[in-house]
């Protein structure tokens, strides 16, 4: 009787061409490689039934160990064998910038074992011709993250930052030079402009949150296009039929799976949705990259060799990352602790903004709900455990009218232009200065230390008739009792407000002093959305 083959397990069919450098399937791998110079097994047919069954209830499992092996040494690029050069592959793919922060006194304190990783979008056309429009522009801050990873890895919030947004931007310096900055400008120019690297848009999000940045990862237009291709498609939803010429996206109501350069006009368009403005983009954004979370953690992917060496090829090449993220064994540990985090608990929130009162294109931060969502993320609590009482997946309206953010319900205050003078009178030095700090991070960008006050037990606020709303604001953001505040009938409408901090500021830590443990919730109509949704649609 002839022998029945022995069953080839297709983990042990992938093997590296040595001369490509790729990983291919040897279909004519018949026979197992004995293991420890031992003989070969008998094939099925020669072996008793009882054995057989033994094997075959042991083959599932042999298989899952063998593939995982297979899937791992692929991904990380760690082992023995061909994973050398696929190491050596991906460490060539990476590219990475050392950024100048300046000193520490200038940052907000660590996060500890909580991680802030700055994502942001370039909108460069360098090298890609006219196909997107502002040939050989190099690109600003179109689209920016702040992915927050809690300590214990249990949950992670992601931060949409408004490209229109305006904020102060701090002086930098970009390979040895000292790029000016500026008391108020749009957050994407941060990046781009003048000649502004990732460090500098690190910069301005430290100064204008409060929150310590550890990394940056930057990606432009064709990672989009290479990283939705790598994954074979990421499945978006549309609420409506989009037609948008300026994004070159063409879609019918309904689900689709997308990739290269229908997945980049996703994530661009914007006129065809809402409104039409930057806030009405937002959305989309999160959705896209929700739904690509979930296909990178989804079964289709982790299975597939092909995919996985795609995915992890596409990756290294797409980004650029400070020099801390400069090895194939560092991004390992950074996509590791990820990868920790249940869909269930990634929660997707937008800085709450108003309409700048200046320039109706414009946004500014809206008090003290902004103030109060980075004391959060800078505490490290979690949106998903908040308890006050607003929908997680509920997005209220943006105030361009798009789903997002929420109207104003009072007149705009552009936090950034309230001039505030802090004096101590707390009879403890260098309380100025820290409230001065608190203050800039959640938005007042003017706000400046004054000389020592008289000792004083109770903290006040002093205003000119002129400046009623913007102290109200400021109290807000404080979290400051109403007698607190102290109109100055003699002011003029040009006077700085004066605050006077008393005995109290240093016990009470409220709004923007906010203590460690943050504030006891997150801002009633936040707009937020968890990253395991599948029921949004683009509007």
């Amino acid at each position: 009787m002839q022998d029945t083959p022995q069953e080839v397990d297709p983990a042990d069919q992938w093997v590296l061409d040595p001369e490509t450098g790729q990983y291919r399937l040897d279909l004519t791998a018949r026979v197992p490689r004995p293991r420890d110079g031992a003989a070969p097994r008998p094939p099925a047919a020669g072996r008793g039934r009882a054995e057989r069954r033994r094997d075959a209830g042991r083959r599932p499992r042999r298989r899952l160990l063998r593939w995982t092996a297979a899937v791992g040494a692929l991904v990380l690029a760690v082992g023995c064998g061909g994973a050398l050069y696929a190491y050596e592959h991906f460490n060539g793919n990476i590219t990475a910038v050392k950024v100048e922060l300046g000193t520490e006194a200038e940052r907000p304190r660590p996060a500890g074992d909580a991680l802030n990783i700055l994502v942001l979008g370039t909108d460069s056309r360098e090298g890609l011709g006219s196909s997107y429009g502002d040939e050989g522009s190099t690109g600003h801050a179109d689209t920016t993250f702040v992915l927050h990873l809690a300590k214990d890895r249990s949950n992670a919030t992601v931060m949409s930052v408004p490209r229109d947004l305006m904020v102060p931007i701090p002086e930098c310096r970009t390979a040895g030079r000292t790029i000016p900055g500026a008391d108020r400008a749009m957050f994407n120019t941060s990046l781009g402009q003048d000649g502004r690297d990732p460090g500098c848009t690190w910069k301005t999000v430290e100064k204008a949150t409060g929150i310590r940045i550890d990394h940056f990862v930057m990606v432009d237009f064709e990672a989009v296009k290479s990283l939705s291709t790598a994954v074979g498609g990421v499945e978006v939803c549309a609420a409506k039929d989009i037609d948008d010429p300026d994004s070159h996206l063409t879609m019918s109501k309904g689900r689709h799976v997308v990739q290269g350069d229908e997945a980049l006009a996703f994530v661009r368009t914007r006129h065809a949705v809402g409104l039409g403005g930057d806030l009405t983009r937002i959305p989309l954004q999160q959705q896209f990259v929700s739904s690509m979370i979930r296909k990178i953690k989804s079964g289709d992917t982790l299975t597939s060799p092909t995919k996985l060496w795609n995915l992890a090829d596409a990756a290294t090449k797409a980004l650029t990352v400070d020099s801390g993220l400069d090895s194939v064994d560092r991004l390992k540990d950074l996509a590791t602790d990820v990868s920790k985090v249940d869909t269930r608990h990634i929660t997707f929130t937008t800085v709450p903004v108003l309409d700048d009162p200046r320039d109706q294109n414009r946004l500014v931060l809206k008090q003290p709900d902004a103030g109060q969502l980075f004391s959060m993320i800078a505490a490290d609590r979690s949106l998903t455990e908040a308890s006050d009482g607003a929908s997680p997946t509920t997005a209220p309206t943006a105030p361009d009218g798009s789903p997002g953010t929420t109207a104003p319900a009072a007149p705009a205050v552009d936090a950034a232009t309230v001039p505030v003078s802090v004096r101590n009178g707390t009879g403890t030095p260098g309380q100025a200065q820290k409230a001065v700090d608190r203050l800039r991070a959640a938005g007042f960008a003017r706000a400046a230390t004054a000389a020592n006050a008289p000792a004083a037990a109770t903290s006040t606020l002093g205003y000119p008739a002129a400046r009623a709303a913007e102290a109200a604001a400021l109290a807000d953001a404080l979290g400051l009792p109403s007698g607190a505040l102290t109109e100055n009938p003699r002011g003029a409408a040009g006077d700085r407000l004066l605050l006077v901090l008393g005995k109290d500021a240093l016990t009470a830590s409220p709004g923007a002093s906010a203590p460690a443990a943050g504030p006891a919730g997150a801002p009633a109509d936040l707009q937020r959305v968890e990253a395991d949704d599948t029921a949004l649609c683009a509007k």
